[in-house]
């Protein structure tokens, strides 16, 4: 495969746009934990999340 006198641009473009997509692979894992952390810290609390009732807002 011959990229010519762009290759090094080419490459590049493709590397950054591989290292975009894991550090927002990474980003979302991270903030999962996170959030079941959360979450489960509030449920040792006491709190839970409910339906509305039904006919009130």
């Amino acid at each position: 495969m011959d990229l010519g006198s762009h290759a090094g641009f080419i490459l590049a473009s493709y590397g950054l746009c591989l290292l975009t997509v894991l550090v927002l692979i990474a980003w979302i894992r991270i903030d999962k934990a996170n959030l079941e952390r959360a979450l489960k810290e509030l449920a040792e609390q006491g709190v839970s999340r409910r339906r509305p009732e039904e006919g009130g807002r």
